[in-house]
């Protein structure tokens, strides 16, 4: 039997441990961080950690908004396929240097362009 990709990723410890980098880094990064101006970051980080491992094929315990819904009022402040596209590569680099295989990341950018229509409203 195939392993799933959060199992592979390594569970919710390296989902997790994926997850708060990430925001480290996205909060760092002048091209996207505005985006997260007055947003609650420790809502934001355990809503991202469900999301990631529903998607990723963990435990669903999902329960937030639909990436349209949940971007569309970041979409009216200018959010476009540019700004996707550093959360993609800001999620690959993290994701990297945690030692996650090539294939692997690339399987986790297939899935956020998958949504990418979605979360910008398209």
């Amino acid at each position: 039997m195939t392993k799933s990709l959060y199992e592979r990723l390594g569970g919710a410890d390296a989902v997790n441990a994926a997850v708060d980098i990430f925001y480290r880094k996205v909060l760092a990064d002048d091209r996207v961080n505005f985006f997260f101006e007055g947003v609650d970051m420790e809502k934001q980080i355990n809503k991202q950690k469900g999301f990631l491992t529903m998607v990723f094929g963990g435990p669903n315990h999902y329960s937030g908004q639909s990436m349209r819904d949940g971007h569309r009022h970041l979409v009216a402040r200018g959010l476009n396929d540019t700004h996707v596209d550093v959360i993609i590569a800001l999620l690959g680099g993290t994701l990297k240097e945690l030692g996650v295989q090539d294939a692997d990341i690339a399987e986790v950018a297939a899935i956020a362009n998958s949504v990418r229509d979605d979360v910008l409203d398209r």
